[in-house]
């Protein structure tokens, strides 16, 4: 593993030890060159996932951009990084065994959707203003007036 510092290719693991969820394995490693120390996480892929965008284009599954939106979606909720951590590789879990290598970007949105809806509905709100492009104050209206009749 190189070395974030100073790029040197020659790093030790010191510990590794699995994440509380069990989905992956945290190493801590230092590097001989600079004396840094950094952490990775090794997690199990089942296959290579591709993104089908609304405009057409295809590109990689990018686990980080889906744990940056729902991180400014939970900005600020009483949600734990670790409840944040599941979720999302619950989501991965899921779209992994779907069996397709290619996935729409409509289909991971509905999953986040329905699983910040689970969490918190304030995060679900603030997820569908930018996932479903809201454009006034009433498309808020009516969406938690509709959220709020799929709850009853």
């Amino acid at each position: 593993m190189r070395c974030p510092f100073c790029q040197n290719e020659d790093t030790q693991v010191k510990d590794s030890r699995p994440t509380e969820d069990g989905a992956a394995i945290r190493r801590r490693r230092h590097c001989d060159k600079c004396e840094q120390r950094f952490t990775t996480f090794e997690r199990v892929q089942l296959r290579d996932l591709v993104v089908l965008k609304r405009s057409g284009r295809r590109a990689p599954f990018d686990r980080d951009k889906l744990a940056r939106s729902l991180s400014i979606a939970l900005r600020k909720r009483p949600i734990e990084p670790d409840e944040v951590e599941q979720m999302i590789s619950g989501i991965v879990r899921k779209l992994e065994s779907q069996g397709e290598s290619e996935i729409t970007s409509e289909t991971i949105g509905g999953m986040v959707m329905e699983a910040l809806r689970n969490k918190d509905t304030v995060a679900y709100v603030r997820y569908a203003s930018v996932y479903k492009d809201f454009a006034a104050a009433s498309d808020f209206a009516d969406f938690i007036e509709e959220a709020d009749r799929k709850k009853s």
